[in-house]
């Protein structure tokens, strides 16, 4: 099947999605006994869910304060347009500020928004100065602090 086309989730798709997003350290057997199918089913049809891009990989969540990274702030960087590159080249140069751990692109007044990481005020102000500021055509920037995290949760109604 190709990433193209629709891929339509049955019964047993769903179990299989529900389960594995709600632990994806399950082994295939594991999951195939929870959703009360056998191994080579479910294994087949992990595989074209796969294929189809519905699943697009397994990743480890890091609790990025408990590694020392207290300050967490959001930027919400709109971008001076009269450049024709302006969303290429901001977007190459932010991936390459380690700090930086998400970068979303909007349609809007704000064009693009970094979530940053530091260890402390002082290592995110030198971050801000030294990597931030000095990223390509910036016509305006606001940060956001982070104050807390009320809900993250990634998982599909499935």
């Amino acid at each position: 099947m190709k990433k193209s086309e629709k891929f339509m989730l049955d019964d047993i798709d769903r179990r299989i999605l529900r389960h594995f997003q709600a632990d994806p350290s399950l082994s295939t057997a594991e999951l195939a006994e929870r959703c009360r199918i056998s191994n080579g089913v479910c294994w087949r049809r992990i595989e074209k869910m796969q294929a189809a891009g519905i699943i697009q990989g397994q990743e480890a969540v890091i609790d990025w304060a408990a590694m020392g990274y207290a300050v967490e702030v959001s930027l919400r960087v709109t971008l001076d347009k009269t450049q024709p590159r302006a969303f290429d080249e901001f977007t190459e140069a932010a991936r390459k500020v380690p700090e930086v751990i998400e970068i979303q692109t909007f349609l809007g007044r704000v064009d693009v928004r970094l979530s940053v990481i530091a260890r402390d005020m002082a290592h995110y102000q030198q971050v801000y100065r030294d990597r931030i500021l000095t990223l390509p055509h910036i016509a305006d920037i606001e940060a956001l602090m982070h104050i807390a995290r009320v809900k993250r949760d990634e998982v599909l109604p499935v």
